[in-house]
């Protein structure tokens, strides 16, 4: 592997809010993040879900920032009193909150933009105005985000090994994911690489998971640069009992070890369907 590989921090996603935990909102950020990821040749390593818990987020972040890690944190950085994230940010770094100076202005510009658009007068001492300035509130120390949508910008902070850093983006999709993106392709272009992954499987009908973890043990044994994986099924519209076997890893280390695998399968005598590539 190359020494960009063998240094590729841990990417990681946090998604915050009792929407979530209640099942008022279905969680679109998850599928969205490794899609955006995969399409930069990268992949997603854990997820946590967390509801407005101001004790719990806080040690969720605190884990996070001591990590060293790459993370994505989605929700509660708003202004409401169930919005927690900046303030438990803050905690988790030990420091203190502070209105960053260009978040200011880009939230002075969206109220502005919002007066004009409704045939308003920007009023910038209105109470409300200056409660939407809470916004702008972060950590001392934390970078913006810039949100395309409607300018009310995300933040950035590096965590206590001075390697790694939680991204804070809203959770509406339509603001997130863009940010998501943005940050990616801004300060992580060195760790993209299209032609780093590779997932090759088959389709086995007529076996059990027990019958074939001697073979994804001996596979792993023998080749240590991938990862076996079997994802059985008992309803599947097209194939319906079913194990999907595969591989998965650096296309070399895969490319090598898919043929032995299917050498392996087919001295167990097992019945294969389709073949598939990601």
């Amino acid at each position: 592997m190359t020494d960009s590989k063998q240094t590729r921090p841990k990417l990681g996603l946090i998604i915050i809010g009792d929407e979530i935990m209640s099942g008022k909102r279905t969680d679109k950020h998850l599928p969205k993040v490794i899609e955006l990821l995969t399409e930069r040749g990268l992949q997603l390593d854990y997820a946590e879900y967390v509801g407005d818990s101001p004790a719990r987020i806080t040690a969720t972040l605190k884990r996070a920032f001591d990590s060293g890690d790459v993370v994505f944190s989605t929700g509660g950085i708003g202004a409401t009193p169930d919005d927690h994230t900046r303030q438990c940010a803050a905690k988790a770094l030990g420091v203190d909150l502070a209105l960053h100076s260009e978040a200011e202005a880009l939230i002075r510009e969206r109220m502005q933009d919002t007066a004009r658009d409704n045939g308003t007068t920007y009023e910038p001492m209105h109470p409300d105005n200056i409660h939407r300035l809470n916004m702008g509130v972060f950590p001392i120390g934390a970078k913006i985000i810039l949100n395309p949508y409607n300018k009310i910008p995300g933040f950035s902070c590096v965590g206590h090994t001075g390697r790694g850093a939680i991204h804070f983006v809203p959770g509406f999709p339509v603001m997130a994911w863009p940010m998501v993106a943005s940050v990616l392709d801004a300060h992580y272009g060195h760790l993209f690489d299209k032609s780093a992954y590779l997932e090759k499987s088959v389709i086995v009908f007529g076996s059990m998971e027990a019958m074939l973890t001697p073979l994804m043990i001996s596979l792993e044994s023998e080749h240590a640069d991938i990862k076996i994986f079997s994802l059985p099924s008992v309803d599947h519209p097209t194939y319906g009992r079913h194990i999907e076997l595969g591989v998965k890893g650096e296309p070399e280390a895969v490319n090598k070890a898919y043929p032995a695998m299917l050498a392996g399968l087919h001295k167990l005598n097992t019945k294969l369907g389709p073949e598939m590539v990601r």
